[in-house]
């Protein structure tokens, strides 16, 4: 170190300060260590400006993500919620909609039971009335024409639940057709026609009466008369009547004794005025004997009928063709007259019967 020089010294040029030798290779070092700390200190400082810039954009970014994440969400929510809503007024609508369409099944369901049940109870008056039609009329006719009817109403109808019912018709209308009955039309016809013919039926105690006036002439001239009146008109008028006198009073005389064969004795005494009396009588019998068919009493018709058959054998004459033909309708009335009942319709009233019960 050296020292500073006297004050009355002039002033001399400042000492350079020089570092020894072995000094200035740390010194150098230190320099570069220096400016490339300053180098490093830079770059890294830029490095870490680019990186906050970088951090900045990415967070600015993420928030306006954040943002529009948001957003949509909240869209997304508000859309939720009005799916949820729509949702659940299509679900009450179609609930709705469910519950209209059930209630409009139950209805046409109503209303497809309330016409089979309609149906079913008019088949089924229509079958019982034509069964007491049948009753009353002894004819089997009225039951095969309400059958048929409802066999086509049902058809018509093509419902699958009265398919039993028109089954049992149809076996119903088989045992019709082969069914053998009374007919009752025509053995009332016959009994009407007997009674207007009773009063035109010969009694047998008035054989000879009849006799005697058909040799007067009163009544229809027989086959060989034209002979004879051709004869009488060839004759005077008074010969002519002289003659028929003549034939009159022969034939009496003849009548005056009459032998015959009686097998009734008192149908030969029956008095004249018993006539009228005999003959109501037999009406009355052959009127009862209709009623008792009516009634469908065939026992008791044919009791009135074979006491009707009785009294025409024994009180009126059985030469006479009307009481023979009298006879022969008695005689086909009892025949035909059968006690078979009339074929029920079991069948086709369980099936009604179960069909309007549901079944």
């Amino acid at each position: 170190m050296s020292s500073a020089p006297p004050n009355d010294l002039p002033a001399a040029a400042p000492a350079t300060l020089v570092a020894p030798r072995g000094s200035s290779l740390p010194t150098l070092l230190v320099g570069v260590l220096a400016v490339a700390a300053v180098a490093s200190s830079g770059l890294l400082w830029q490095k870490l400006s680019v990186i906050q810039e970088q951090l900045a954009r990415q967070s600015a970014d993420s928030g306006a993500l954040a943002i529009e994440a948001r957003t949509m969400a909240r869209q997304a929510e508000e859309l939720v919620r009005e799916t949820a809503a729509r949702l659940s007024v299509a679900e009450a609508r179609v609930s709705e909609v469910a519950l209209q369409r059930s209630q409009l099944e139950e209805l046409m369901q109503s209303l497809s039971r309330s016409r089979d049940e309609n149906l079913v109870v008019d088949i089924e008056s229509a079958v019982r009335l034509a069964q007491q039609q049948s009753q009353l009329t002894g004819s089997l006719d009225p039951l095969v024409a309400a059958l048929k009817s409802a066999d086509q109403r049902i058809e018509r109808a093509a419902q699958p639940r009265l398919t039993p019912v028109q089954r049992a018709i149809n076996r119903d209308l088989d045992r019709l057709t082969r069914a053998v009955v009374t007919d009752t039309a025509g053995l009332l016809a016959r009994l009407d026609d007997l009674v207007r013919q009773v009063d035109e039926l010969p009694v047998l105690n008035a054989v000879a009466q009849a006799a005697s006036t058909k040799r007067l002439g009163l009544s229809p001239a027989a086959p060989g008369s034209a002979g004879g009146t051709a004869a009488g008109a060839e004759l005077p008028w008074w010969q002519a009547t002289l003659q028929r006198s003549w034939e009159v009073v022969r034939d009496e005389a003849r009548s005056l004794v009459r032998v015959s064969r009686v097998d009734q004795p008192e149908a030969i005494l029956l008095a004249p005025e018993q006539t009228f009396f005999l003959r109501e009588n037999l009406k009355l019998k052959l009127l009862n004997a209709r009623l008792g068919v009516l009634a469908r009493q065939f026992d008791s018709a044919r009791a009135d009928l074979a006491a009707a058959t009785t009294a025409l054998n024994k009180y009126f004459d059985p030469a006479s063709r009307r009481t023979q033909a009298a006879a022969t309708v008695l005689q086909q009335a009892q025949t035909g007259m059968k006690a078979a009942e009339l074929p029920r319709l079991d069948d086709t009233l369980s099936a009604l019967a179960t069909a309007a019960a549901g079944r």
